[in-house]
């Protein structure tokens, strides 16, 4: 049966779900509100479809439920999906637009990833959550010092080297209260840094059964975060055709903007997955930084470039390569170079 002759578009919620299709032998509108406890009732007996949803909280899940069911399911940006949305915005108009959506040529759907690559996903998320509040609070800690005439060296290791002293000094001019307390916030960042190092202890463990994980690790520049963020997000790397594809889901490649024939580069268009991007980034910048053996590549471009623009190329390269592995299944080669298929 040719699924796309049945197109269905829902509206996922937490509690109420907008289901919009039509009947391409009448051509009756079926818009129909489910609750949660009886979405997926509706698809159990219908015939193979094809079913589109924006890729918002729970949409994975739901995803892999219809999916088991025998549907074929896209997930769709938001933003690719107000463009169709007519009127006011509403449950009913949002379902209408997705459906519309999911029928248009060109726009690229969002993988559907597995329970294990949502689990990585999600420690990576919380990884970063437990990053950006311990940051916080050493900048909290800096500034209350400084308040007092104390101003703390930057970073985290440099401020554990230099606060029990500048303690000490401060605990005869202020109240014993306040250095208990800063004591206790200190001690705080000390428990931050054992729950970061304890999610990367797992995420060490996953790469290693990881068989693609380990693979990519190989490429300079790509450790253990940008590892298993990659497999992660990427989900099945045949989804994108090419390496260049992959780089620019990611953000990597230029903003175009063309009239009259005449098309102008732009800088890079930063769209994608922002955590995943800035992972390369960081990694490239490091390989032109510190590596003792560059390319030649990376050594005449950082030559002839703005450094964060030669950063950016070699993000944009790590990347490619960094798909080719995954969707040829090849272990990396220093110096390989791709002939034409």
């Amino acid at each position: 049966m040719n699924v796309t002759k049945n197109v269905v578009g829902v509206d996922i919620a937490k509690r109420v779900f907008q289901v919009h299709e039509v009947d391409m032998t009448t051509g009756e509108i079926v818009s129909v509100q489910l609750k949660r406890e009886k979405f997926l009732n509706h698809f159990v007996n219908r015939a193979a479809c094809l079913i589109g949803m924006e890729a918002c909280g729970g949409a994975q899940h739901w995803a892999r439920r219809l999916i088991a069911l025998g549907h074929i399911v896209k997930l769709l940006p938001a933003k690719r999906v107000r463009p169709f949305v007519g009127g006011n915005k509403n449950d009913v108009a949002d379902a209408r637009a997705i459906w519309t959506a999911v029928q248009q040529p060109g726009i690229k759907a969002v993988a559907v990833k597995t329970e294990a690559q949502q689990a990585v996903l999600a420690m990576h998320r919380m990884r970063q959550q437990l990053v950006k509040f311990r940051t916080a609070q050493i900048n909290a800690l800096r500034g209350l010092l400084t308040e007092y005439g104390e101003v703390m060296p930057q970073g985290r290791h440099a401020i554990a080297k230099a606060l029990p002293e500048v303690l000490a000094c401060l605990a005869d001019r202020l109240p014993t209260m306040l250095i208990e307390t800063l004591r206790e916030q200190f001690a705080r960042i000390g428990q931050l840094d054992e729950q970061v190092a304890e999610i990367e202890r797992r995420l060490q463990i996953w790469q290693r059964q990881d068989e693609a994980c380990r693979r990519i690790a190989e490429i300079p520049g790509v450790g253990l975060l940008t590892a298993t963020a990659a497999v992660a997000t990427m989900g099945d790397a045949k989804a994108f055709t090419s390496g260049r594809e992959f780089a620019a889901w990611l953000g990597l490649v230029p903003r175009q903007v063309g009239t009259g024939g005449r098309v102008k580069l732009l800088g890079i268009s930063k769209r994608g997955d922002t955590y995943l991007r800035t992972l390369l980034i960081h990694g490239a910048r490091v390989v032109l930084a510190r590596s003792k053996e560059p390319s030649e590549w990376a050594m005449n471009l950082a030559k002839r470039r703005p450094v964060n623009v030669a950063v950016v190329a070699m993000a944009n390269k790590t990347a490619r390569t960094l798909w080719a592995l995954l969707a040829h299944q090849r272990a990396y080669q220093p110096g390989y170079v791709s002939q034409p298929a």
